[in-house]
């Protein structure tokens, strides 16, 4: 008989030939940033991955190869991995075109290429990954407004519908009071980026109308980048948010309560009518427009009184120069205007206007681990 084991190992096998194969396609994708000079200088390597401690991988100029922790490639998300891919790279390139075979593994020349390719330089060794910072990030004593959303959060769960209401309005109200306090002090602050949903070769377009609420009201920046897409076996695209570690944990969490209230309400709406993915598309882009609308006017009854901050589009030179470091060519593309079924968009702004972020924010969710689609 055919052991548990042995019936799993060809399908983590095939899992670490997608990863390897995925992150030769995000090594090309990295040199992007590069002037066509630069790129020339840099040679291919070998991909693998090994069990080691007390490193997430390492670059072995000697075999020209990059080689990942496995537990890092198994156990966490692709925008983690990623990020120590691009460290991994940095040293590579800091040998292969800038000369630095005889500095510091971490020295000037290092930083060079870290800067040049995007990379974080500190992301080796006994660092954090990136989804086990933002998971494990607790405000500061001074952030005591923000301490007071996660428990405003909490209390939006109640089942009186106006005490929910209620909650989320206020903790909405303290997150724009936080983002336009932190501006007036022109306090010092560190950006990041992360992934939200998942890599795919093709987004529908309540993906896009999401993307563009959180943007608006949450206080983070977002763009569409290429990202490969683990089953398909092809690079396709994801978005990615920057912000302060605050304001990308409370966007990352509402794009997935969404999406999860999404799916949970089209289950109930279409089970007796046998509607199509188009339709769950009508639907969910009204969802998103009907929630985009309740917010925007909790804002605007918000500017009414005095001293309540509004709805203001805020914009932290910081974050606009993270942003354009971060993603120096990008490019506008606008889609065709489509129509949906206005019924079923209908019921889904109804539905919308109804929802309420509550809980969660502060609670701890595991790692999104790479899976295969059987």
């Amino acid at each position: 008989m055919t052991s548990q084991k042995q019936r799993t190992m060809p399908i983590q096998e095939e899992l670490e030939r997608r990863i390897l194969h995925g992150l030769a396609f995000e090594w090309e994708n990295a040199l992007e940033t590069l002037n066509p000079p630069d790129k020339h200088r840099m040679r291919k390597p070998f991909f693998s991955l090994r069990d080691m401690r007390g490193k997430w991988g390492y670059w072995a100029g000697e075999k020209n190869e990059i080689c990942l922790s496995r537990e890092l490639v198994l156990d966490h998300p692709w925008d983690t991995i990623c990020e120590i891919l691009h460290h991994e790279m940095a040293h590579q390139y800091a040998e292969q075109a800038l000369g630095g075979h005889d500095e510091s593994p971490h020295g000037p020349k290092f930083k060079r290429a870290c800067h040049l390719l995007r990379a974080n330089p500190k992301a080796s060794g006994s660092y954090k990954p990136l989804d086990e910072r933002i998971l494990q990030y607790s405000p500061s004593s001074k952030d005591k407004i923000m301490s007071r959303v996660k428990k405003l959060m909490a209390l939006a769960q109640s089942q009186n519908q106006y005490e929910a209401e209620s909650a989320m309005a206020k903790a909405h109200q303290l997150i724009s009071k936080y983002n336009i306090d932190i501006l007036a002090r022109d306090e010092d602050r560190h950006f990041v980026s992360i992934f939200v949903g998942h890599p795919a070769l093709r987004h529908f377009r309540e993906d896009y109308h999401l993307a563009g609420l959180l943007q608006d009201f949450y206080f983070v920046y977002g763009i569409w980048v290429p990202a490969y897409v683990l089953n398909r076996g092809k690079m396709g695209s994801v978005l990615e948010i920057s912000g302060t570690m605050q304001n990308v944990r409370i966007a990352s969490y509402v794009h997935d309560f969404v999406t999860r209230f999404i799916d949970s309400q089209w289950q109930r709406y279409n089970k007796k009518k046998a509607l199509n993915r188009y339709r769950k598309t009508d639907f969910a882009v009204g969802i998103v427009k009907g929630f985009r609308s309740k917010l925007k006017l909790q804002y605007t009854e918000r500017s009414g009184n005095k001293g309540e901050p509004g709805l203001i589009k805020i914009e932290d030179p910081l974050l606009q120069e993270h942003v354009n470091y971060r993603y120096p060519y990008t490019a506008s593309v606008r889609g065709k205007v489509l129509r949906g079924h206005k019924d079923v968009v209908r019921d889904g702004i109804n539905i919308g206007k109804k929802l309420v972020i509550s809980k969660g924010i502060t609670e701890k969710r595991k790692s999104r681990k790479l899976l295969v689609d059987k």
